[in-house]
C-alpha cells in the first residue's frame, strides 16, 4: 500500500483533532458541574450564618392622621364622603457618619470552603424635623410624635449577632424585629417618643454586629453620608453604584472611605409612605443604590480551569502539527490511533488540573498536572517517533505551551494579544518549513 499524500495526512490529523473536541467539551461541562456543586456546598456551609448583606438607615417613621375626601356611587348618584386614614411620614437624616470593621473567616467542609465575616458597624445620624409639614398634607396636631419609630434596614436579619445598641439623645432604646427602611424592607426598629426629645435636632447613635458572606453593601439615604470601611481581607472588589473616594489595598487588608451626598442619590429626604413620591424614592426596597464591597477569592479555581480548557485546541493543534511535520518531512509514520492517544493525554491534563486543584489549589495543581502530561506524552512520543531526540521536541513544545498558558491565565488583559502572536509565529513557522513540500504527492518539482 502506497504511503498517503501529505494532504491526506493533514486531513487525518485534522479529523482526529475534531473528534477530540467532544471530550474537551465534556471537560467544560465537568467544570460547570463541579462549580455548581461547589456553590451548593458553600451555600450549605453558610446557611444560618447570613448571606450577602445590605444595610441601610436609620430612618425616622412618624405616624399621622390624614383626612381624605372620596366620592362613591349610591343608587346611581355620586355621594361625597370624608374618611380619616393612618399615614406615616418618613424622614431621612441630614447626615450619617458610620464606620464598619469587617473580620473575615474561612469555614471548610470536605474539599469546599467559604469566606464568611462579622461586620461591626458604629455610627451617628442627625435628624431635623421641619417645622412646616402642611405641604406634605400633614395638618398641625395630626402628627403623633409619641409613636415614632427609628428604622434600620438589614437584608438578612438572621445575621444580626446579639442585640444592636441604639441610643437617642443619649438614652438607650428598646428594639423590635421587623421594620426595615424604604430601601431595605427587613431589619429592626426602635420605638421612640419624640415628645420627650427635641425633634428639631435629634442625634441617634447606633452599633450592631452583622454576620454575612460574600459581600457587604451600604444603601445611603441622608443629606450627607460618610462610610469608612476597613478589613484584613487583601483582595476586595469595590462595586455597586458608588465607589470609594479614598481607598488603600495591600497585603495587610484594605481601608476605604465613601462620601455620598443626597444630590448624587436624587431622592427626597422627607416623604409620606405609600404615595407616588414614596415609590419614586425607592420605597419597599425598589431601586436601592448602594456602595458594595465583595470579599473576592484571590484565585477562583473553577474560572481559571474553565479558561485553561478553552485553550485545549491550542495544545492539540501544536502537538499534532509537530507529529505531522515529523511524519511528512522526517519520514516517521504516525498512525491515526497514535494521534488519538497523544490527544487523549492532552485532554486528560484538564481533568487532572480540575481534580487536583480542588484539593491543593490551582497553582500547585497546574504544575503537577502539566509535569505529568508532559512526561507521559514525551515518553509515548519517543516510541511513536522512534527517537528520544524527536520526543524531546514534543516535550519542549508542551512545556512551552503550558508555560505560555500559565502566563495567559495570569495576564488576563493581554491574553488575546499573546495568543495571537503565538498563533502567528506557529503559522509562519509551519509555512516556512513546508514551503517546498509537495502536498499532492506528485513527482513534479514546485515552481
Amino acid at each position: 500500500m502506497s504511503d498517503p499524500t501529505p494532504s491526506r495526512k493533514f486531513l487525518r490529523a485534522l479529523l482526529v483533532g475534531f473528534l477530540l473536541s467532544i471530550p474537551i467539551f465534556s471537560v467544560w461541562l465537568l467544570v460547570y458541574d463541579r462549580q455548581s456543586q461547589s456553590t451548593e456546598a458553600r451555600a450549605s456551609i453558610a446557611a444560618g450564618w447570613g448571606g450577602p448583606q445590605v444595610i441601610a438607615g436609620p430612618e425616622l417613621s412618624i405616624p399621622f392622621k390624614q383626612t381624605v375626601n372620596t366620592t362613591e356611587q349610591v343608587n346611581g348618584q355620586p355621594v361625597a364622603r370624608t374618611a380619616t386614614i393612618d399615614r406615616r411620614l418618613i424622614l431621612a437624616p441630614n447626615g450619617v457618619d458610620a464606620a464598619t470593621s469587617i473580620a473575615p473567616e474561612r469555614r471548610s467542609r470536605s474539599i469546599y470552603d467559604v469566606v464568611i465575616y462579622r461586620a461591626q458597624t458604629k455610627g451617628r445620624a442627625m435628624f431635623q424635623l421641619p417645622s412646616d409639614l402642611t405641604k406634605l398634607g400633614v395638618q398641625p396636631g395630626s402628627i403623633q410624635l409619641d409613636r415614632a419609630e427609628l428604622r434600620f434596614g438589614v437584608s438578612d436579619a438572621r445575621g444580626l449577632s446579639g442585640n444592636p445598641d441604639v441610643r437617642a439623645g443619649g438614652a438607650k432604646l428598646a428594639l423590635g424585629p421587623g421594620g426595615g427602611t424604604s430601601l431595605v424592607g427587613t431589619g429592626f426598629y426602635a420605638p421612640i417618643d419624640l415628645t420627650k426629645i427635641d425633634p428639631a435636632q435629634l442625634a441617634v447613635d447606633f452599633s450592631f454586629v452583622l454576620r454575612g458572606n460574600g459581600s457587604l453593601a451600604f444603601a445611603p439615604r441622608a443629606g450627607d453620608t460618610a462610610w469608612h470601611v476597613k478589613s484584613t481581607w487583601s483582595t476586595p472588589s469595590f462595586g455597586g453604584e458608588f465607589l470609594p473616594d479614598q481607598r488603600k489595598v495591600d497585603s495587610s487588608g484594605f481601608d476605604a472611605t465613601y462620601r455620598i451626598g443626597n444630590l448624587a442619590l436624587g431622592r427626597s429626604l422627607l416623604f409620606v409612605e405609600g404615595t407616588e413620591e414614596a415609590r419614586a424614592n425607592g420605597s419597599s426596597g425598589q431601586g436601592a443604590q448602594a456602595a458594595a464591597i465583595a470579599l473576592v477569592e484571590p484565585v477562583d479555581l473553577y474560572s481559571q480551569v474553565n479558561r485553561a480548557t478553552k485553550c485545549g485546541f491550542l495544545f492539540v493543534g501544536f502537538t499534532f502539527l509537530a507529529y505531522l511535520l515529523f511524519d511528512i518531512i522526517g519520514g516517521v509514520r504516525v498512525a491515526t490511533i497514535e494521534y488519538l492517544l497523544a490527544g487523549a493525554g492532552l485532554v486528560l491534563f484538564f481533568v487532572l488540573l480540575l481534580a487536583v486543584a480542588e484539593v491543593i489549589g490551582f497553582t500547585s495543581a497546574y504544575f503537577v498536572a502539566s509535569a505529568a502530561i508532559t512526561g507521559l506524552n514525551t515518553a509515548y512520543s519517543a516510541a511513536v517517533l522512534k527517537s528520544w531526540r524527536r520526543a524531546a521536541v514534543i516535550g519542549a513544545i508542551l512545556a512551552a505551551l503550558y508555560a505560555v498558558l500559565y502566563v495567559l491565565l495570569s495576564l488576563d488583559a493581554y491574553s488575546l494579544l499573546i495568543g495571537s502572536i503565538l498563533l502567528f509565529a506557529a503559522l509562519a513557522g509551519t509555512m516556512y518549513v513546508t514551503r517546498r513540500l509537495d502536498w499532492a504527492g506528485s513527482s513534479a518539482e514546485p515552481a
